[in-house]
């Protein structure tokens, strides 16, 4: 990608092609330290756009909880603390990225099973309904921190040929044109069964978080139900409480 001009003739839309150089941008140190980004007009003279086409781009990572806009202010990346923060559930390899660790997959493993009740429920779907769920390993230096389960709404259309080692809601969003917008979460402390114990290198009655969330589009309709078990000795999360207006 030209600096000077983003390449129109790379097959990516100009906004998609924004996006890309505004992840490199912020992962710059200067920017990680809390310095304003540029304006939009500053931006889109340097990649020879429409100022709309850099707003747009910047809003996808203001949606993420990559970056924040203020009025009279301007732009800037997202504090985030060292924990992972429950709102960043959109993304765990974007969001441990941003603190230098790279996240790992061990293991994927899709496949149309029927619906569990919980799952069944959650996406208010007949019981033993056929849904595609998503398994994955992952961690990071070599150590598998968490295994988490997705169960896919019929209405995604997914065929279980997607490259799930890309972020998890871009994959929806490309298949089927819904964005998550919301998730209601749920967490509880369990201990490890035979086959988490394998699949997490601990042994078999230690102590797991539980975190579960059902995943909502813009529409308020459920598009997954995601059950994801921590080695809690290995990884913490945060709960960031606002006081309301």
């Amino acid at each position: 990608m030209n600096v000077n001009g983003l390449g129109r003739k790379s097959g990516l839309p100009l906004k998609k092609q924004a996006e890309i150089y505004l992840r490199k941008l912020i992962g710059e140190k200067k920017y990680q330290d809390g310095e304003l980004l540029p304006d939009e007009v500053s931006l889109a003279s340097r990649l020879g756009i429409s100022r709309h086409t850099i707003r747009a781009a910047i809003g996808i990572l203001v949606y993420e909880g990559l970056l924040e806009r203020k009025a009279g202010i301007g732009t800037r990346v997202k504090k985030m603390n060292s924990e992972s923060a429950i709102l960043s559930w959109r993304s765990l390899s974007r969001e441990m990225s941003k603190k230098g660790i790279t996240v790992q997959t061990f293991d994927i493993n899709i496949e149309m099973i029927k619906a569990s009740d919980i799952a069944a429920k959650a996406l208010q779907v007949a019981p033993s309904t056929p849904l595609y769920r998503l398994d994955r390993i992952r961690g990071w230096n070599d150590m598998p921190i968490l295994r988490s389960r997705s169960w896919f709404h019929p209405r995604l259309k997914l065929t279980g040929d997607e490259d799930f080692s890309q972020p998890l809601y871009d994959v929806i969003k490309n298949v089927s044109g819904l964005y998550a917008n919301r998730a209601d979460e749920e967490f509880l402390a369990v201990s490890a069964d035979k086959e988490l114990s394998v699949l997490l290198h601990v042994k078999t009655g230690s102590p797991l978080l539980l975190r579960r969330h059902i995943v909502f589009d813009k529409s308020n309709r459920p598009m997954e139900l995601a059950e994801i078990h921590y080695v809690s000795d290995r990884f913490s999360l945060t709960l960031a409480l606002k006081h309301g207006e």
